[in-house]
């Protein structure tokens, strides 16, 4: 099976499942924020890194990692975002896609540590998952993450994911998505 092949499937055969507690699937999320990304005239790049930013969540219900959980509720797969870094990273996919999916959690635990209300704003399932990713960023942590080359990128990224659980949006083809990943990964 080649990488994309591989990508796709996680996305046919875990993709359909809920979304951790919101009211859209997976793989309507990942659409979402894609085309979010495109929206705003992003490049190829960060328009897959959108997309693949919750892989880490299908690789881990595909091998039955450790899970987030928070009153019987799936949270997903524990550490996805560093899960899913690496996952692309080791199949060749380009550094920007990998840091942008490894670095959007990290995004939220900034945000929350930046702004105490954007933590009130949060939806329930993001609540309870930044219990499990650490919280808020310590002073530390914050004053590393702001000086980050990515920083500006991975913030918007978060805004993306945050935006991205439009229950009236039901586009769930993935043959975009497929197609952007032989383009990126350029292969034929």
């Amino acid at each position: 099976m080649d990488v994309v092949s591989e990508v796709i499937s996680l996305y046919e055969r875990h993709g359909d499942d809920d979304y951790l507690g919101e009211s859209v699937s997976k793989t309507q999320h990942s659409i979402q924020c894609a085309l979010l990304a495109e929206e705003e005239g992003y490049g190829d790049e960060v328009i897959l890194g959108a997309f693949l930013h919750d892989i880490g969540h299908l690789i881990g219900a595909d091998q039955g990692l450790d899970r987030m959980v928070t009153d019987g509720v799936n949270l997903g797969a524990n550490n996805h975002d560093v899960i899913g870094g690496e996952f692309l990273r080791q199949r060749g996919f380009p550094k920007l896609v990998c840091d942008l999916v490894q670095g959007h959690v990290q995004a939220k635990r900034y945000l929350v540590w930046k702004n105490r209300s954007y933590r009130e704003n949060l939806s329930a399932a993001s609540k309870m998952t930044l219990e499990h990713q650490g919280g808020p960023m310590t002073d530390n942590e914050a004053e590393v993450f702001e000086h980050s080359e990515m920083f500006d990128l991975i913030i918007k990224m978060r805004t993306w994911d945050e935006r991205g659980k439009d229950v009236s949006i039901r586009d769930v083809s993935l043959d975009k998505y497929k197609t952007l990943c032989r383009k990126v990964l350029n292969i034929s």
